[in-house]
């Protein structure tokens, strides 16, 4: 693993010119994001040595490098689902990148479905906490000191600091912006109403089928995390909608002036 992490690495400081401090995870649906990136350099992961390639309709497949907001950042526009097949390992092979380049803040965005009463299709949820109900945990196996701790604390999965950040900038600007827990599954079925009322009993707020396994590397590389999802559909008994891949997209774009005001303004902040 540490020469592959090393070989990408590698690659991509030839590639990519000045190495970023902040990297961000866009999800489903809200890869338009990159439009508030200046100078932009796409290079494709089929070209990335290393790099698995992203199946999933609404995931381009491209790392970015450029500038928003007068700093150097990079951004993976689409990311690697568990339930494609791909090991844990190689799902967030690309953070571990991110770290051998020298990131310290690592943005990752998502859509989710929503299970709290307060929420709306549409709202944007800045995640506090997770809960992780993968079958398989990332850091399983042979832990390399290099790469962080065989142990590692998640007290705060999520930086306060980032999240107060968000919060503020919301409020300068006006903007609705929820907080909640992230319920992480495999997927790639959407959730039963059982299935959604359980993940509500238990603490959870929204939930999705990615983000957590990334958060958990990148904490185990001591990287700074700042989360949030776009409620993208509601689940529950009381529910009769029926979720599609489709209307997750459309509910993500429809959300994504409100993601792109909160990361650009972080980023230029942060």
């Amino acid at each position: 693993m540490l020469e592959k992490i090393k070989q990408t690495a590698d690659y991509l400081r030839q590639r990519g010119g000045e190495m970023p401090k902040i990297a961000i995870i866009l999800g489903t649906g809200l890869g338009n994001l990159v439009d508030h990136i200046e100078d932009k350099l796409f290079i494709p992961y089929s070209e990335i040595p290393n790099f698995p390639v992203s199946t999933v309709q609404g995931h381009s497949g491209n790392l970015i490098f450029g500038n928003m907001g007068g700093r150097r950042v990079m951004a993976m526009q689409g990311r690697f689902h568990f339930y494609e097949g791909y090991d844990m390992k190689t799902v967030t092979f690309p953070v571990r990148v991110f770290k051998a380049l020298g990131v310290e803040t690592l943005f990752v965005s998502n859509a989710a479905g929503g299970m709290n009463k307060e929420f709306r299709v549409g709202d944007v949820m800045v995640i506090t906490d997770h809960i992780n109900l993968f079958p398989e945990n990332p850091l399983r196996g042979k832990n390399y000191d290099e790469l962080g701790p065989r142990f590692p604390a998640m007290t705060e999965p999520y930086d306060k600091k980032l999240i107060a950040l968000a919060d503020s900038i919301a409020r300068e600007k006006e903007l609705r912006l929820m907080h909640g827990v992230y319920v992480g599954t495999q997927g790639p079925t959407f959730e039963t109403p059982a299935e959604y009322e359980y993940f509500r009993v238990i603490g959870g707020d929204a939930v999705g089928m990615s983000t957590v396994p990334e958060v958990i590397v990148a904490r185990h590389a001591d990287m700074r995390v700042f989360g949030i999802s776009v409620i993208t559909d509601l689940g529950g008994k009381d529910i009769t909608e029926v979720p599609s891949h489709e209307e997750v997209q459309k509910a993500a774009v429809k959300a994504q002036p409100v993601v792109e005001a909160i990361v650009k303004a972080m980023v230029e902040r942060c």
